[in-house]
């Protein structure tokens, strides 16, 4: 086979499985801990270690493509848990529906990967202001790959491991919390602590590092330990528990200054790239004017005949899914009308974003509230309203939300592939099977996650929750708190104005609103294992005393195999659930399970800790 083979089976077999399987961790951690993180660096360690261990021989660019399909499906789920669970939650849907579910997934994914495709060499080629940082460090692993990536491979094998067992003995044997939480109350307020005992989420921490984490924690401080305690005890809650109290205020006040943040976030972000916009529509002009040109392998993109083949197949899809579940033919033609200008909007706005600032700073939960506000507003402007006015908010939403997630995956991928000599056009190629094979999968994954945990009650599903809160509110099915989103929205401003004179002042420290926001949103138990696991990657940085890439550093790796290993187990539990098998341990002390709950937690993250110290190449 030629060294410089790339778009072949074993590439595309091999990212199809690894893909399959972060999509369904990635749909478990996303309804649970409201984000997702990124398949391409431990796919592409995974990759190298099945071709250099097994099948003998070191290919760059198959190992890029494997990265490419598997990321696909990790941005794809990401898309449909922020959105499609809404229907469920709001009711418009009894359960997840097989083929609009999927439809959904593959139509918003590949329009995601189609509009990027002519923002490519704007964007990733010519602004050299654009870092795309996943998309470098995944270059840096794959360029490592003459060295040993056996002990690479081993060490995500060994966070599967452990994150499985420890979810096992939590969620399947009940001989673990998967919360430990306390409330007490002083004069009329309520002071809350507790933590998620959570391996996925100690690993998120460790990979998102320090200052990510810190702002989700300051987020959940803000919501948590000041907000709360200034409520004070509802009237007609005096009786109630307190932590009743608590988690009472959380889901029917606080969380919704989050929502104001993320709104004013999501306008923001579109603000601030307006001139990448610009430019990259530029591109788009200039794409094709010189198509019959020669050039050279790394620069060949998909024909645009192809793609405006592609374009003109999703869009007849999703009009006659919109027909389906509307059934009002003009109705049908503005939703699609209004989903492709903002999908494309947003498409760029994300592909430059995550240029700048990275996918984990990806504001794409702002971006989609702003599309599901803007189409909501257009269609109580012409008069729509009831399920069908939800079913067509919540299917731009959906749309958007899964363009956006890809376009910015498939951004970081097209930098990691000319970073490595690959050709975008076989990239583009593996994205798209990337999008379509995991598809299939979400509907049956969402449908047993919700039999088994209840989608919006055991998993949180914290965006899904919010949008079925806005679309319910805005077309007379709810109630909003105005007053926390407005608050929360002059909060959003705050933070913006000080970070802007901290970014004047060249402060290391930064307040970026997005992960803040989403912060406030959020549970506070979920950013404690986090900013822990975000301490551990500062600690083991400062005592390395040099930077190495993400692919030498054991931590990332064994993080990401624990927040798989956690993930896939349960959804692994979830089917003994449903199949009414019982497996919890009855008769232990609730004293003993809180006590080893909070011994485990402290093991795995000093387990972590030693393991990270370990440079691997």
């Amino acid at each position: 086979m030629s060294k410089n083979a790339e778009f072949t089976v074993a590439a595309i077999v091999i990212g199809a499985i690894i893909g399959l399987i972060m999509t369904a961790a990635n749909v478990y951690l996303g309804l649970y801990a409201g984000m997702t993180v990124s398949a391409s660096i431990p796919a592409a360690v995974i990759s190298m270690g099945i071709f250099r261990g097994i099948l003998k021989k070191s290919s760059i660019l198959e190992s890029n493509i494997v990265q490419t399909m598997a990321s696909a499906g990790e941005s794809l789920a990401a898309g449909i848990i922020f959105t499609v669970p809404a229907l469920v939650i709001v009711g418009a849907w009894k359960d997840f529906e097989f083929w609009p579910t999927t439809i959904i997934a593959i139509t918003g994914g590949i329009l995601g990967v189609v509009f990027m495709i002519p923002l490519r060499k704007a964007l990733i080629v010519d602004d050299k202001t654009l870092k795309y940082p996943e998309g470098v460090a995944c270059a840096a692993v794959l360029e490592t790959g003459s060295s040993d990536n056996k002990r690479g491979l081993f060490m995500v094998l060994q966070g599967l491991g452990i994150g499985s067992i420890v979810k096992f003995f939590g969620s399947g044997l009940g001989l673990i919390l998967g919360t430990v939480e306390y409330a007490g109350r002083l004069g009329n307020s309520i002071f809350f602590a507790g933590a998620d005992i959570s391996p996925a989420l100690l690993a998120v921490g460790y990979i998102v590092r320090l200052e990510i984490a810190t702002l989700f924690f300051l987020g959940g401080a803000i919501g948590w330990i000041i907000g709360i305690p200034l409520l004070g005890i509802p009237h007609g809650m005096a009786d109630a528990s307190y932590l009743d109290i608590a988690w009472s205020l959380w889901s029917t006040k606080i969380r919704y200054l989050g929502v104001g943040a993320m709104i004013i976030g999501g306008l923001w972000s579109i603000f601030s790239v307006r001139k990448g916009i610009k430019s990259g529509l530029t591109g788009l002009r200039a794409a094709y004017v010189n198509k019959n040109e020669a050039v050279h392998n790394t620069q060949k993109d998909m024909g645009l005949m192809s793609l405006l083949v592609v374009f003109i197949l999703c869009t007849a899809s999703m009009f006659a899914l919109y027909h389906y579940v509307i059934g009002i033919l003009e109705f049908s033609i503005l939703t699609t009308f209004v989903m492709l200008i903002a999908a494309f909007l947003f498409v760029a706005v994300s592909s430059y974003i995550v240029g700048l600032v990275g996918s984990s700073n990806n504001p794409v939960s702002g971006m989609t509230i702003s599309a599901l506000i803007g189409s909501a507003a257009l269609f109580l402007v012409f008069g729509f309203e009831g399920n069908s006015a939800i079913l067509a908010t919540l299917g731009v939403a959906a749309i958007v939300c899964c363009a956006a997630c890809t376009a910015g995956d498939c951004s970081q991928d097209l930098k990691t592939g000319s970073l490595v000599g690959a050709t975008p056009k076989y990239q583009q190629y593996a994205q798209m099977l990337g999008v379509v094979i995991p598809a299939f999968i979400i509907a049956p994954v969402l449908s047993l996650l919700n039999s088994a945990y209840g989608i919006g009650t055991g998993l949180k599903a914290p965006q899904a929750t919010l949008f079925a809160s806005l679309t319910s509110a805005l077309f007379g099915h709810g109630e909003l708190p105005v007053n926390m989103v407005v608050i929360g929205m002059i909060l959003g401003v705050i933070i913006i104005i000080i970070d802007h004179f901290l970014g004047r002042s060249d402060w290391k420290i930064r307040l970026h609103l997005m992960p803040l926001a989403v912060g406030i949103y959020l549970p506070i138990t979920l950013a404690v294992p986090m900013i822990i696991g975000g301490i551990i990657r500062y600690v083991v940085d400062k005592k390395r005393g040099e930077v190495i890439s993400d692919g030498e550093d054991g931590g990332v790796l064994m993080s990401s195999g624990l927040i798989a290993g956690e993930a896939v187990m349960g959804v692994i539990i979830a089917l003994f659930i449903y199949f009414n098998v019982h497996l919890q341990v009855k008769g232990v002390s609730k004293g003993g399970i809180t006590v080893a709950s909070v011994i485990v937690l402290i093991a795995i993250s000093y387990y972590l800790y030693k393991s990270a110290k370990k440079k691997l190449a």
